[in-house]
């Protein structure tokens, strides 16, 4: 038995079907369970109706587990730094607190490499380069490592730690697939300085299978890094272009300009009260040399990401059947 957070989201939409096609029985933790009716569809998953932040909700849910996956998380570009903290921070804490006295036998802690935050544009960033995150998300992500390898020396819980790059791919609908490939898709190519700068992208299968490697090799008290290859803005660009048989123009964008009008937004934000189209935190991700290395996981897990280029035709084929929910590599 699997208890897994999280399993309702992007991630989640994947993990679920590989974990039921591998002859695994799934607990799932959602918060709305009538939202999510598509899990009925497998027989060996128990939805459990609970809270990260309310642990009475779900503690005794992992006796007779054995293993956690916790996805679990709250990602945007903008929002509140306590809510942040609370969902990736304090309900992870929660979680492991829980399973500290189950007994499990592997707790994958799916945390994000973007907790690097500021990379050297000149160093390889493997699983011994040091964090230092720069906006809520990326702080409340390091915070919840610190704790999962808290527990792992203090309580022996056996945490395995996942940094996966930036997820795309079929059922994707923000961060990366909006800016590579459904903006492009509607005309909207925004080259920041030439395209020059570099991006860490994971096939969002891949990331299913790092999970996977890991339940069965994974060293506990380890990191990993579960990425593709490192690739620029422009070749990224080039490749969905080529792919989608895209011809717009690409919007030459110098680099004070974009952060000047992502000021703007985000400001206006605060008026608005939604996410702005272009907010200040993508400057980590867009405005950085992103030098992501996974050897280690195809070393130690026999880890094997897709090509870009394969995941990009199967993405921009989602998008052109009309991004539908169900997909048939999605059946248990």
């Amino acid at each position: 038995m699997i208890f897994v957070t999280g399993g309702t989201g992007f991630l989640g939409r994947h993990l679920i079907p590989a974990l039921c096609r591998a002859g695994h029985s799934v607990r799932v933790l959602t918060r709305h369970p009538e939202s999510n009716t598509w899990l009925n569809r497998y027989s060996g998953v128990e939805v459990i109706r609970g809270d990260l932040l309310e642990p009475q909700s779900f503690a005794a849910s992992l006796q007779g587990c054995q293993y956690i996956i916790h996805a679990g998380g709250m990602f945007r570009f903008w929002g509140d730094e306590s809510q942040f903290l609370d969902t990736n921070a304090r309900g992870t804490e929660h979680l492991l607190a829980a399973a500290a006295k189950s007994g499990i036998e592997r707790f994958i802690h799916i945390s994000t490499v973007a907790v690097v935050g500021q990379p050297d544009p000149s160093r390889i960033i493997d699983e011994a380069y040091p964090p230092q995150p720069v906006d809520a998300y990326q702080h409340s992500k390091l915070q919840g490592e610190q704790i999962a390898f808290r527990y792992y020396h203090d309580h022996q819980v056996p945490v395995i730690v996942l940094r996966p790059g930036a997820y795309y791919g079929p059922l994707g609908y923000y961060a990366f697939n909006r800016l590579f490939f459904k903006d492009p898709m509607r005309g909207i190519i925004m080259q920041v300085n030439g395209g020059r700068y570099i991006i860490f992208p994971v096939y969002i299968a891949d990331v299913v299978q790092g999970i996977m490697k890991a339940l069965e090799y994974g060293k506990v008290g380890e990191i990993y890094n579960i990425c593709g290859d490192w690739i620029s803005h422009r070749e990224a660009f080039d490749i969905v272009c080529e792919e989608a048989h895209l011809h717009w123009p690409r919007l030459p964008i110098p680099g004070w300009l974009g952060i000047s009008t992502a000021r703007v937004l985000t400001a206006l934000s605060t008026v608005t009260g939604t996410e702005p189209f272009w907010p200040i935190n993508l400057r980590s991700y867009v405005y950085n040399n992103w030098r992501v290395s996974s050897e280690k996981a195809r070393r130690e897990l026999n880890f094997v990401p897709t090509d870009f280029r394969e995941g990009a035709r199967r993405t921009i084929a989602w998008y052109q059947a009309g991004a539908p929910d169900d997909l048939p590599e999605l059946e248990c």
